[in-house]
């Protein structure tokens, strides 16, 4: 796996990650939606720490300054 997810995008994800996560343990979102959500949060922390997305290499697309 190619990485191509660039510092900038990890940050933008980690901060969205956090909100929804927040969103959930403060109750504000609920049901369905909460678990909708829950597993978009989690994708969004395994393609932080992995640095790859598996719809950006489909895309062509790498916000990476240089290619590992």
């Amino acid at each position: 796996m190619t990485k191509n997810v660039g510092t900038l995008d990890k940050t933008v994800r980690i901060v969205i990650a956090a909100l929804l996560g927040t969103s959930i343990a403060l109750g504000w979102v609920s049901g369905t939606l909460a678990w909708i959500l829950g597993a978009g949060a989690v994708a969004l922390v395994g393609t932080t720490i992995t640095s790859f997305c598996g719809l950006y290499a489909l895309l062509g697309i790498s916000t990476c300054k240089v290619a590992r």
